[in-house]
């Protein structure tokens, strides 16, 4: 299997599954998945994160904040590796409760990624509402 094909196949299970608890409620999953090296970054469309602490802080929010996820799907518009480096950008189309209120919403989502140990790991992550 090619670099390529092993991180399309990482990006369509380990990353999808890690959302998708996140939307459950469980960070844990996108937590194991992020970098432990600095520099690590949101931009994000709830708020945004600078370094691994608020990180940290962000993910534990979030996952206090979503529960009932009906549907979750990343649509993978590109993507590349170059090296221990990769990138994605795509669109999260999400139904999920935010604070126990039903809601329905679609990201544009840039993240970048870089091999760590053998594995792959998000290092930068920038999302916004894709209606803006």
């Amino acid at each position: 299997m090619s670099d390529h094909e092993a991180f399309l196949t990482w990006v369509k299970t380990t990353l999808h599954e890690a959302e998708l608890a996140l939307h459950h409620g469980d960070p844990a999953p996108r937590r194991a998945i992020w970098s432990r090296n600095e520099p690590v970054s949101v931009l994000g469309a709830w708020r945004n994160a600078f370094g691994r602490q608020e990180v940290e802080e962000l993910f534990t929010d979030l996952g206090r904040s979503f529960s009932d996820c009906t549907s979750y799907a990343f649509e993978l518009q590109a993507y590349q590796v170059v090296g221990d480096m990769a990138y994605t950008v795509g669109f999260e189309h999400t139904s999920v409760s935010v604070r126990g209120e039903p809601d329905t919403y679609t990201l544009r989502v840039t993240q970048v990624y870089r091999r760590e140990g053998g594995e792959w790991k998000v290092v930068h992550r920038h999302g916004d509402a894709a209606d803006a």
